[in-house]
């Protein structure tokens, strides 16, 4: 059996993060003590590490609630929950479509500031210094 310590530094995540996870109801299989402290086995870490991987794919907790309750139901809920990772990969392709166009304006940026640095085109990346026509959009 592991205490929260044990399992905050095995699973990667912050004492209060083992907390506020087993307080919300998304580790089905904590056990207490005999002084009421949490006490968690192998099944416990495996949710942690399910959790943690959910949370970093940036499920909302409330998702990951309904999706551990789901798989606490069993089988006949297989369905179910692969309409939640499907509405998740969803989400997390439009993200990745929305931080590769924030990296191609990085990119652009950092070009024109090369061009700049090398005085080969005139300083115009100071906002304050725009004239009102020549205001850029993102």
């Amino acid at each position: 059996m592991y205490t929260v310590k044990e399992v905050a530094a095995l699973a990667g995540l912050s004492e209060h993060t083992v907390r506020y996870y087993t307080d919300r109801g998304l580790i089905p299989c904590v056990k207490r003590d005999k002084n009421n402290n949490r006490s968690f086995d192998e099944e416990a870490l495996n949710w942690f590490t399910g959790v943690k991987c959910l949370k970093a794919c940036g499920m909302p907790i409330d998702s990951i609630k309904e999706y551990v309750d789901l798989c606490l139901e069993g089988d006949a809920t297989i369905e179910r929950r692969q309409k939640i990772i499907l509405e998740q990969k969803a989400a997390a392709e439009i993200q990745l479509r929305e931080a590769e166009q924030r990296l191609r304006y990085l990119e652009k940026k950092a070009e024109h500031y090369a061009a700049v640095a090398s005085r080969s085109i005139p300083d115009d990346t100071n906002p304050g210094k725009w004239a009102k026509k020549t205001r850029k959009a993102c």
